[in-house]
């Protein structure tokens, strides 16, 4: 099973190691602040108050034996791009970083990280996106121009199956699964009939999708 170390407890941190500790896995968290170490201490596997940015102190604690370190350091942009470039220079296979902006994410790249995250504007994008269209219940960006959203079944739906809607013509999207009363209809087939209250988890391009959620 994976080992994860997270560093910097701020409430995305904080939200990171959490849920990776609800999931079973080991975490290791790590911050400068002794009062977000402690509210972490009961829930995680290990917490240790330390300057990621000192490099003796992560070599002391074995960051290499982890598979996966996810820095979370936000407003300290010297820190967070220090700390990433330790981590890989003591041999963490995959790190992932939260970066503030664009700019921030090309120096992190060039200083090794694996995966850059915007967790501000990638939130700020699917709240947004969710705020446009009073069907769509959900929206995740999966690369720069392709989308995966939820979007509740309109009346001009109800009743028809896949094969009459067309979507794939008439839009360019496909439908990967439909969640019904029943359960997940997983690759659904032209044949499923969708109903009022059905929700369609649907992947293609943005355009396309647009032109969806006006249907």
């Amino acid at each position: 099973m994976k080992q994860f170390i997270v560093i910097g407890l701020g409430r995305f941190g904080f939200s990171v190691a959490k849920t990776l500790s609800e999931k079973g896995y080991d975490v290791l968290a790590i911050d400068k602040d002794e009062g977000k170490v402690q509210e972490l201490a009961n829930i995680v596997t290990h917490t240790v108050q330390t300057d990621a940015t000192d490099e003796n102190s992560l070599q002391t604690l074995g960051v290499s034996n982890f598979d996966v370190a996810v820095v979370s350091i936000g407003e300290d942009v010297h820190s967070n791009i220090l700390a990433t470039l330790i981590l890989k220079q003591l041999g963490v296979k995959h790190v992932v970083v939260k970066a503030q902006d664009r700019l921030h994410g090309k120096v992190l790249s060039k200083v090794g990280a694996d995966k850059i995250v915007y967790p501000e504007r990638d939130m700020g994008t699917r709240i947004a996106n969710n705020l446009i269209s009073s069907n769509m219940l959900d929206y995740i960006e999966f690369a720069p121009d392709y989308s995966v959203i939820e979007i509740q079944a309109t009346d001009k739906m109800d009743g028809k199956n896949l094969e009459e809607l067309e979507l794939r013509s008439r839009f360019g999207v496909n439908v990967m699964a439909i969640k019904t009363e029943d359960g997940l209809e997983i690759t659904p087939e032209a044949k499923q009939i969708i109903n009022r209250g059905d929700v369609l988890i649907v992947i293609g391009n943005n355009k396309s999708l647009e032109k969806l959620r006006s249907f």
